[in-house]
């Protein structure tokens, strides 16, 4: 029997694009574990999981990925449970901690979201208009109590845009630096050998580029920064992003 995934639409081909989401679907697929999509929009996750015993990834909050596995009977979200979850309980498959590496893995992924700040103002507003009306309502009631304001007003403008980019960029930049330790060897932080931290850089990176459009100002920007390495990985993992 197949795992189901829950994963949360959107309006455009293909239906998937949220990171966290992706982050599962990667894992999935470089295991190549059989599984099957179930949609969720967002002002049903609460409802769902709660009927269906899923705990919440943080105190009193239900997100997605989750998955549910018949052959254990496990219910599970947050995607880095469920990759650990995965690696314990199909361990004949490609590891996504290789070598022990977890903890480290972790270590850089928590370093990783420290410089994405910047990022969010420019990217949450333009999710709205991909997703369905019901969780487009969701999102932006949410998000703007979140933000403290309304949709239109998050996005940076004039200087302040100028400087948040930079501030963005050269996040990134710190980020390229630890890939560049490993001589070139690869495009993934070990190399030629995709694991965790590969997976949730090509999460975020696939996610710009779905929300602003491969045609974007935005995205033709990152995809050449660090001599194109992150647009690289992304391309690296395609094999693996297919939605089923």
């Amino acid at each position: 029997m197949s795992i189901t995934f829950y994963d949360i639409p959107s309006s455009l081909p293909g239906c998937a694009w949220s990171p966290n989401t992706f982050k599962t679907r990667y894992t999935l697929n470089f295991k190549g574990i059989p599984y099957k999509t179930e949609w969720v929009e967002y002002p049903d996750i609460e409802p769902l999981c709660k009927k269906l015993g899923i705990p919440p990834s943080s105190k009193d909050y239900y997100t997605l990925p989750a998955i549910h596995d018949p052959s254990t009977g496990v219910y599970i979200s947050d995607s880095i449970r469920i990759a650990e979850y995965l690696e314990r309980t199909y361990p004949d498959t490609p590891q996504v901690f290789p070598h022990n590496t977890l903890p480290l893995q972790d270590a850089f992924v928590v370093a990783f979201a420290g410089n994405l700040t910047a990022l969010w103002n420019f990217i949450i507003p333009a999710i709205c208009d991909k997703l369905s009306p019901r969780s487009e309502e969701y999102f932006r009631r949410t998000r703007e109590k979140s933000f403290g304001k309304a949709m239109e007003d998050i996005v940076p403008k004039g200087e302040v845009a100028v400087a948040e980019w930079a501030k963005f960029k050269e996040g990134m930049g710190k980020i390229d630096a630890w890939y560049a330790k490993n001589r070139g060897k690869g495009p993934f932080l070990l190399g030629e050998t995709p694991s965790w931290g590969d997976i949730v850089i090509a999460s975020y990176f696939l996610w710009m580029r779905i929300v602003w459009g491969e045609d974007s100002q935005q995205w033709k920007d990152v995809s050449t920064w660090n001599n194109g390495r992150w647009a690289g990985i992304v391309e690296a993992l395609k094999k693996y992003e297919t939605v089923v």
